[in-house]
C-alpha cells in the first residue's frame, strides 16, 4: 500500500497556456516517464453513497472528506488501484493499493468481497467503509494526462486534457465506454501537487500563466451531468 500526503491544487487554464507551460515546465523539470508525445490516458471508476455523501461532501467544502476509486491506465491492464484519497486541512492524504483485474471487475459490480483476499489492512478498511455505508460505482471519469516532476519536496505537475465521464457504464477496462465530454474543452486542469512548500522558480513559471483555481473535481464534474450542478 503507497501512502503519500501533499498539499495539491487545482486550476482552469486555457489550451494556449497548458502548450506554452508545458514546454516551459519540460525545460526544468523531469518528464513523467509515461508522458510519451501525447501524455497518457487515466480512467477511474468513483464510488459514493446511496445518497452521494462524498460528492455533496466535495460541494459543501467540507474540510474532512473523502473518495474511493478504481483507477487503470489502459483497458488491457492486468490490474487496477484501489485508492482512497481523504482532504485533511490543506493536506490530501492518498493511500493507494494494487489489486488484480479480476478482483477490480468485481468491485466494479458492487461486490466488495475480492477485497478479503488482501493482507493489506487498507483492504479491510475499504470493505468496511463501502460494505457498510453501501457504497455503488457512480461514474467513470477519463482524460489525458502529461505530468513533470522534482525530487525537491516532491513536487509533481499535471496538465489534464480531454475530460469524459460516463453515469450509465461501470466496466473500467471496457474499450467502448459511452464517454461524453464534462469539461470545456478549450481549457484543461492544471493540477500542482507538493509537499512543505513550492519551489520559486516553479511559483514563477506558473504565474506567467493565466489560471483560475477550480473548487470542483473530476469526480464533480462527472458527476454534473446527472445531478445537475453546474461546476
Amino acid at each position: 500500500m503507497n501512502d503519500v500526503l501533499r498539499q495539491e491544487k487545482k486550476f482552469a487554464i486555457n489550451l494556449t497556456d497548458g502548450a506554452i507551460l508545458r514546454q516551459r515546465l519540460g525545460s526544468v523539470m523531469h518528464r513523467d516517464a509515461h508522458n510519451g508525445a501525447q501524455g497518457y490516458i487515466i480512467r477511474s471508476l468513483y464510488f459514493d453513497t446511496p445518497d452521494d455523501q462524498d460528492f455533496s461532501d466535495k460541494i459543501d467544502g467540507l474540510e474532512l472528506r473523502r473518495k474511493i476509486r478504481l483507477r487503470t491506465y489502459s483497458p488491457q491492464s492486468s490490474f487496477a488501484m484501489l485508492e482512497m484519497k481523504q482532504k485533511q486541512g490543506p493536506y490530501q492524504r492518498k493511500r493507494s493499493l494494487r489489486i488484480a483485474r479480476e478482483d477490480a471487475q468485481r468491485l466494479c459490480q458492487g461486490d466488495y468481497e475480492p477485497l478479503h483476499g488482501y493482507d493489506d489492512p487498507f483492504a479491510a478498511e475499504c470493505y468496511g467503509l463501502m460494505h457498510c455505508r453501501c457504497y455503488r460505482p457512480k461514474a467513470v471519469i477519463e482524460y489525458r494526462r502529461q505530468a513533470f516532476v522534482a525530487r525537491e519536496n516532491h513536487i509533481r505537475i499535471t496538465l489534464d486534457s480531454q475530460l469524459t465521464a460516463t453515469e450509465t457504464s461501470f466496466q473500467l477496462f471496457s474499450p467502448r465506454l459511452p464517454l461524453y465530454p464534462v469539461m470545456d474543452p478549450f481549457h484543461m486542469v492544471l493540477e500542482v501537487k507538493y509537499n512543505g512548500f513550492l519551489l520559486s522558480y516553479i511559483k514563477d513559471l506558473l504565474d506567467l500563466v493565466e489560471r483560475s483555481e477550480l473548487s470542483v473535481s473530476k469526480y464533480c464534474l462527472g458527476r454534473g451531468v446527472s445531478l445537475n450542478i453546474q461546476a
